[in-house]
């Protein structure tokens, strides 16, 4: 039998996108509100995989990504990913923009060997966490590479976001490594 301990902590992570600046300022600022500083900041990222979003986003979306000094409990998950849809809907309702969704946020987190992302929908390849909310491991860290799963959202198997997620990596290393030491 395993003996049951607490998690690691883990790296926040926030995926926002939107194709207005104005709503990823929005976004930057009600995460460090509530979440705390910022460790790193993606540079701005043209989402052009896919034009699922286009209906209620418009054209010409852009993706940020903001991980977060202050490390968390793995079970957040679900808290960050019902206040992050909280935040959209109340973006949403300044109306500000004609579209019905003007920014999309999702809450994720990393671990030195995961990225970790949550969603509303259920599928085979995704875990309840409770409070109506799932997670999925949408990469995995193995041999100094990122590697995408049959389910791995196009976008997160290109190379300059995988850049972004290695800084962060690095980033979360370095901080065990100095607990470690302390």
């Amino acid at each position: 039998m395993g003996t049951i301990h607490q998690p690691d902590l883990v790296l926040p992570l926030l995926a926002a996108f939107s194709r207005h600046p104005s709503a990823l300022d929005w976004a930057r600022g009600k995460a460090c509100d509530h979440w705390g500083p910022l460790a790193a900041e993606s540079e701005p990222f043209a989402f052009t995989e896919t034009d699922y979003y286009e209906p209620t986003m418009g054209p010409h979306l852009t993706k940020v990504f903001f991980v977060f000094e202050r490390l968390v409990d793995p079970a957040t998950l679900a808290l960050m990913k019902r206040q992050t849809n909280d935040w959209e809907a109340d973006y949403a309702g300044r109306c500000e923009h004609a579209e019905t969704r003007p920014l999309n946020l999702d809450p994720g987190y990393l671990t030195l060997g995961k990225l970790v992302l949550a969603s509303t929908k259920d599928h085979a390849h995704r875990i309840y966490l409770g409070q109506g909310i799932y997670a999925e491991v949408t990469l995995e860290y193995r041999d100094r590479n990122w590697r995408s799963r049959d389910w791995t959202f196009a976008d997160y198997q290109r190379s300059d976001y995988q850049a972004f997620f290695s800084e962060a990596r690095e980033y979360l290393r370095r901080r065990i490594r100095a607990e470690r030491t302390d």
